[in-house]
Parts: structure tokens; C-alpha cells; sequence
């Protein structure tokens, strides 16, 4: 049984070993079949439901069945009674959904597709950091491992961070992980103290300050909206902070109709079809790309997709142990933002 070790997002028992000496992972597929169809077509006769993330690729975007950021998937994972998930996103996603639905077969399309952020917190580093604040309750970004989901007691996702730490008694002290970013936000946003875990996601930690501002003069009537997970430099000069939904949400009924967005390119895609008259700009990075993708979560094609459907590989596969420990701060997370009407 292949394992990760580096990246250590926990997919124990995922035989990618043998998939790739068989080929799946890399199937070709006749390039004249009707992707969109033959997708179709196999989610109906096997009960699938597809869903996607907004970074994922705007094919896979227009085919899922439901789009959405982490919060809305994690729902969406709880509530669907389709038999099979394909998870269009990367590993944490899939395995959310493996551990809010236990008993149904969870596909992810590539396995590689990781999280640079859930690489930042390995389990056994993460476990002997908690260790040393024993009085702390842990609240973990839900773009972290299954193994460190296993050790918090209240996940949450970029849509509901703020208003879960707010729900929390003044005097409960907190370990925040593994985004400083996100942490460091939250702590402005909510005046609380709390420990942060120093992990970062490449893509939201490579935007250009010094570009920005200079596409920002080229650009004077463009408001800059920026997810959470962005450096302080960057979120200071932002017009306004978000979830991707958030965003979202915010160029469909803000009257402005230009926006640089700092988070990445694939939310672009619903962004000009919620609103074809409005023009948006994706943030430049500090290289020489004119757009910030993250490079995980492109690993995912429609091919890929397409295969994973086909032939119901590569599956999602965690132990019982783990999934039960993993569950219970997931749950914990639904039922406040249900109370909260998140």
C-alpha cells in the first residue's frame, strides 16, 4: 500500500501503486467521444454526484453538479444520497467527504492532487505542538489533513472562521492551524488571542504586492477583493475580504464593474457568468504568470474525470478509526454555522 510520506494528507490505503502499474491514473481516452455526454451518462446509471471546487478548471465546473467553496461542499458531501462522489478538488476535500459519508465510495480523479497548505502541518508535528498548550481548544482550517482534522476539536472554512471563533466563550483560549494568514485575520477581525500554527498556501502567499499596486493605477475604477488567505500587505489595501463565495457574492450585487481578484483564477470562471458585463482582472503573482492557478488543483482534467467515473478509481479510503475521529469537529462546524445560518 502506497503512502504518502512528505505531503502526509492522510490517504492511508490508497493503492497508488497498483493503479498506476495498471494504468488507470493515465487511461487514454478516444478524443472523440463527448466528454460532457459520456460523463453524463455514467453519473446516471451509477448514481454519481460530481462535485467541484471554484479553482477547478471551467470544464469540470460546468459538468459538476454542484460548485462550491469548502463550506458548501462539506454540506453538500453531507447531505447527498448519490452511491459515489467524485470529489473535483484535491486530497483534504475528498477526504471530508469520505468522513461525512462514510459508506459511500468518495473518487478523487487525480491523486496527486495535494494542498501546499496541508503539507505546511504534518500530524505528528502538529500533535506535539498541541502539546504544548494543554488548555487550548483547536480550531483547524478545514484545507488540512484528515490527521489533523483527527486532532481539533472545531474545524471551519474561510466562509464561517470568523463567526465560530466569535461563538466561542472570551476566555477560551484557542490554537488556530494551520493558515497564519487566515489566523492572523481572524485575530483582527475578532480582537481574540490565539496560537497560530505557521503554514501558508502558495497561492494566496505569492501575490505581488508591488504588481497589484501598479495594475491597481492602471486599473483606478477596479475595486481589489481578496480572499483571507492572503498576506497582510495584500488584504490592507483590499476593498473587500472573503470566502470565494464571498467574493462571489460580493461582484454580483457590489456596483462597481471592474475587479482585481487576489485568490485563485478558477473563481473567475463563475464570476464572469454571474456577471458577462463586469470586468475581472485575476491579481499578478511574484513570477512571471499573469495569473495565479494553483497547480494541485489543475492536476484534475475531464479526462481524468471521465476515467475516474469509467472505471471508479482511484477511491478515497480511510480507517474507521480515523474517520471517527476526524467526524466529530467536522460536525461540530455544521451544526454552528446551522445555528448561525451559515
Amino acid at each position: 500500500m502506497y503512502k504518502f510520506e512528505n505531503r502526509k494528507n492522510n490517504m492511508e490505503n490508497i493503492k497508488i501503486a497498483e493503479l498506476d502499474k495498471l494504468g488507470y491514473l493515465n487511461m487514454p481516452v478516444d478524443p472523440t467521444l463527448d466528454l460532457f455526454f459520456e460523463i453524463e451518462k455514467l453519473k446516471k446509471e451509477k448514481n454519481a454526484v460530481i462535485l467541484a471546487h471554484y479553482y477547478q478548471d471551467s470544464d469540470i465546473q460546468d459538468i459538476a453538479d454542484y460548485i462550491g467553496d469548502s463550506l458548501g461542499l462539506s454540506q453538500e458531501a453531507a447531505k447527498t444520497s448519490a452511491d459515489i462522489i467524485v470529489f473535483a478538488g484535491v486530497h483534504f476535500m475528498a477526504e471530508t467527504a469520505k468522513i461525512l459519508s462514510p459508506n459511500k465510495k468518495v473518487l478523487l480523479p487525480d491523486l496527486k492532487a495535494g494542498c501546499s497548505l496541508a503539507d505546511t502541518c504534518p500530524p505528528n508535528l502538529f500533535l506535539e505542538f498541541k502539546k504544548k498548550y494543554p488548555d487550548h481548544l483547536v480550531i483547524t482550517y478545514v484545507n488540512c489533513s484528515a490527521g489533523i482534522k483527527a486532532l481539533s476539536d472545531i474545524v471551519c472554512t474561510s466562509s464561517n472562521a470568523v463567526q465560530i471563533v466569535e461563538s466561542l466563550p472570551l476566555d477560551q483560549k484557542i490554537i488556530f492551524a494551520p493558515d497564519k494568514n487566515l489566523g492572523a485575520y481572524i485575530i483582527k477581525k475578532t480582537g481574540r488571542d490565539m496560537v497560530l500554527w505557521n503554514g501558508a498556501c502558495m497561492v494566496h502567499e505569492i501575490f505581488s504586492l508591488e504588481k497589484i499596486t501598479k495594475l491597481k493605477e492602471r486599473h483606478p475604477e477596479a475595486k481589489l477583493i481578496a480572499h483571507p488567505e492572503c498576506e497582510d500587505s495584500v488584504l490592507a489595501i483590499a476593498d473587500f475580504i472573503g470566502s470565494t463565495t464571498a467574493l462571489l457574492n460580493y461582484t454580483s450585487k457590489d456596483s462597481a464593474n471592474s475587479y482585481i481578484v487576489a485568490t485563485e483564477s478558477g473563481i473567475l470562471h463563475q464570476m464572469i457568468l454571474a456577471n458577462p458585463t463586469k470586468q475581472f482582472i485575476p491579481a499578478p503573482p511574484n513570477n512571471n504568470c499573469a495569473c495565479n492557478d494553483c497547480p494541485h488543483m489543475k492536476l484534475n482534467t475531464l479526462e481524468k474525470l471521465y476515467n475516474c467515473l469509467k472505471y471508479e478509481l482511484p477511491e478515497v479510503t480511510l480507517s474507521d478509526d480515523l474517520i471517527n475521529k476526524a467526524k466529530s469537529p467536522i460536525i461540530r462546524m455544521l451544526d454552528i454555522s446551522a445555528k448561525l445560518g451559515l
